[in-house]
């Protein structure tokens, strides 16, 4: 327990040095492909969601999701790509083969569907090489390009302000 708070607090000073030299590059290109990282911690309509976005016009085939969960057991199967905790390293790096593919691909939108920072998303959504990225207020400004100011039993509120803001953006 006690060495998992002293992980946690020394993945967070690194991922917060890194948030540090984030440089936003802004590009005019349209959505195709979203990717999702999800907090399943306090938000389970994960499959709500997706449909609201396929339902926004989005193919499903074009949208990629990646679960964080506190604690996984060990029997438990999941259909989706899940990380925690111990998959992040003493030096905020990765090991499990998901979440480096999910951080390799390029999304032209990245959605950070968590409102409480944790060091393990945080880092995944820093290493992603996502061209635009979208989460809440509550999280450090640095991380996203923009910000919806929300919290994360409002999907429904979310996924309508976001596709206001990206036609307004010329994104879609």
């Amino acid at each position: 327990m006690f060495l998992n708070y002293l992980k946690n607090f020394f993945t967070q000073k690194i991922v917060k040095k890194n948030l540090s030299n984030v440089k936003h590059t802004p590009t005019q290109a349209t959505i195709q492909t979203i990717g999702i990282v999800f907090d399943e911690s306090y938000f389970y309509e994960r499959a709500a969601l997706v449909q609201e976005l396929i339902q926004k016009g989005i193919q499903e085939n074009n949208i990629k999701v990646l679960v964080f969960k506190d604690t996984i057991k060990k029997n438990e199967q999941f259909d989706y790509p899940v990380f925690s905790h111990k998959d992040l390293s003493w030096t905020a790096t990765f090991d499990k083969s998901e979440v480096k593919d999910f951080t390799a691909q390029k999304f032209d939108l990245l959605i950070n569907y968590y409102d409480t920072e944790k060091s393990a998303l945080l880092q995944v959504s820093n290493q992603s090489k996502a061209s635009f990225k979208v989460g809440f207020a509550s999280i450090d400004k640095k991380l996203n390009h923009f910000m919806i100011n929300t919290n994360a039993e409002n999907y429904k509120v979310f996924i309508e302000e976001l596709f206001k803001y990206l036609k307004i953006l010329n994104k879609i």
